[in-house]
């Protein structure tokens, strides 16, 4: 019986499978190549220019003699299905399609939807800055370097080269007080909400957290429609000049913060307010989860440092690369108070859920060679001169519009006339800008009473390229409203 599978052998390097039992028995093993080969070409498994094996190999993979192979080829290259050229071998011919079983018409192929001409959205980095160069020299080091059993089976809090790099990096920079034992790695902060409010765990029939849980009255409702799938009831609290209104706290067991640099209004958590976060965990024995999204990026002084330096035993410190550094390197961790290790390490599972080792061990090669600090300096200074021309741009077009929020960050919220942010929002999507009003990140459930709306724009400093974005903020400023 013929074989089915081709090994292309060394020189092409690639298998193919041919089924050379559909054709009849008239013709003999030259006619089932032929429909074999016709099929895989009509079907689209074998595409335009795809190189097929030499006459002598595929024979000798078939197990049948080379002029059957020859002859195959004949036939189909004199059908147009193949072409031979002198010193290219045998190709599958150039088509505009797969035809399928029945020959179509062809068909236009739909338009492809276009972006927008400006992208100032919030919540990416400027892709066209990713460290390649060094990146790529971190990925060789951690794969030439990597053990053995690096390539196995891992350990579900992540490698500990990386684990070991964070609790230098985290200490140095941010005022993480922690250990390689107590640090978990995800693949981002939506990863790690889920790690800690899963429904789908055997942890007191619950997740390790469970609500309702209070958090700011302005955030990512992607957060929030996150955990209300996970059955978890968010409480928003109200938010001022110096932060989240933490004498609002009610029942809740835990509140979620961005304390660094609120998102998205984008004031730090007043120092009086962090201490009395701490007071209020302790006593009601409840826990801060500290959303450290863009800490490293403050402009006008020094980072400030994390709550989780107050008390680690009352903070769940999450952070992830996913500013500083790309969305597209999927790695975060959580610091966490020692009590919650073993049910988070449970709550993860099957290993399907970790992050990659070999994307793992990139990352704590880039932090423990200075590469990732080189990159947020020169990364913080980009982001600076954004904003700086953001100000300036605005001061000079529509000095009625002001910047609100400290100089952090890879966004800016504009505060905007009464009554304005939708109709703005509109003017631009019809000029081609994306970006975001602030109404689409106020919690549903918060109330006039407790926080008046602010008209606002959300607009994302670090998303364009640096030569595209000059262009951004002239479109911008030629949709703002008037005084």
């Amino acid at each position: 019986m013929a074989k089915s599978w081709v090994n292309y052998g060394e020189r092409v390097g690639a298998d193919l499978h041919l089924d050379l039992s559909e054709s009849s028995g008239a013709g003999g093993r030259r006619a089932a190549l032929t429909h074999a080969l016709r099929e895989a070409v009509r079907s689209g498994r074998l595409a335009p220019g795809t190189r097929l094996p030499p006459y002598r190999s595929l024979a000798a993979d078939l197990g049948v003699a080379r002029n059957t192979v020859a002859d195959a080829y004949a036939e189909l290259v004199a059908e147009g299905w193949l072409t031979a050229r002198q010193g290219s071998g045998t190709r599958v011919a150039d088509r505009a399609q797969p035809l399928g079983r029945v020959e179509r018409a062809p068909r236009k192929a739909p338009p492809r939807a276009r972006g927008p001409r400006h992208d100032l959205r919030q919540g990416t980095p400027d892709a066209s800055a990713f460290p390649r160069a060094a990146w790529l020299a971190s990925y060789r080091r951690a794969l030439q370097q990597a053990p053995n059993e690096a390539f196995g089976p891992g350990d579900p809090a992540g490698r500990l080269e990386l684990r070991e790099a964070l609790t230098e990096y985290l200490a140095r920079a941010r005022g993480v007080r922690t250990e390689p034992g107590r640090i978990v790695i995800c693949s981002g902060f939506a990863h790690a909400l889920r790690l800690l409010f899963s429904q789908n765990t055997q942890h007191r029939g619950g997740g390790v957290l469970r609500g309702p849980l209070a958090v700011e009255a302005y955030g990512l409702g992607f957060h929030r429609e996150l955990l209300a799938a996970a059955g978890v009831r968010t409480v928003p609290l109200p938010l001022d000049d110096d932060g989240a209104r933490l004498d609002r706290l009610g029942r809740e067991r835990a509140v979620l913060l961005t304390p660094a640099h609120q998102f998205p209004t984008g004031g730090p958590l007043h120092p009086e307010r962090r201490a009395a976060v701490i007071d209020w965990a302790r006593a009601r024995g409840g826990v801060v989860l500290e959303d450290d999204y863009d800490g490293e990026f403050r402009y006008d002084r020094k980072p400030v440092g994390a709550v989780q330096g107050l008390d680690p035993e009352r903070v769940i410190f999450i952070g992830s690369v996913s500013k500083s550094l790309s969305p597209a390197v999927r790695l975060g961790w959580m610091v966490l108070p020692e009590r919650y290790v073993d049910d988070v390490l449970a709550a993860k599972g099957e290993r399907e859920a970790w992050a990659s080792v070999l994307d793992q061990l990139s990352l704590a090669d880039f932090i423990a060679s200075g590469a990732y600090d080189r990159h947020v300096r020169r990364m913080r200074q980009r982001y600076r001169n954004r904003r700086d021309r953001l100000v300036t741009a605005l001061a000079e077009h529509a000095p009625h519009i002001e910047v609100t929020g400290v100089a952090a960050g890879l966004h800016a919220v504009l505060r905007l006339p009464p009554g304005t942010e939708r109709s703005t929002v509109k003017a631009a999507t019809w000029q081609g800008i994306a970006l975001d009003g602030l109404a689409e990140f106020r919690h549903p459930e918060a109330t006039v009473a407790d926080m008046p709306v602010r008209d606002g724009l959300v607009v994302g400093c670090a998303t364009p390229s640096e030569h595209a974005y000059g262009a951004a903020l002239e479109a911008l400023c030629g949709v703002l409203p008037p005084a």
